[in-house]
């Protein structure tokens, strides 16, 4: 599995930890949906950013 993949899935597992905590907590079902949308963007925004491949540094220039 690719480190995208494994950290997508931790969040999602965090993200239904949190529903139901909430949802054990007396939350509305229409709040906990919105918090688990929002928190699933952030997770896939986070994801591309920490495991998108950093570019190579730039070759020294030459000298003349």
């Amino acid at each position: 599995m690719s480190s995208f993949g494994t950290y997508l899935l931790g969040f999602i597992i965090l993200v239904i930890g949190l529903a139901v905590g909430a949802s054990l907590l007396g939350v509305p079902t229409t709040w906990i949906v919105v918090g688990a949308v929002v928190l699933l963007g952030i997770g896939i925004m986070t994801a591309t950013q920490r495991t998108k491949p950093r570019d190579p540094p730039a070759p020294p220039a030459p000298r003349t």
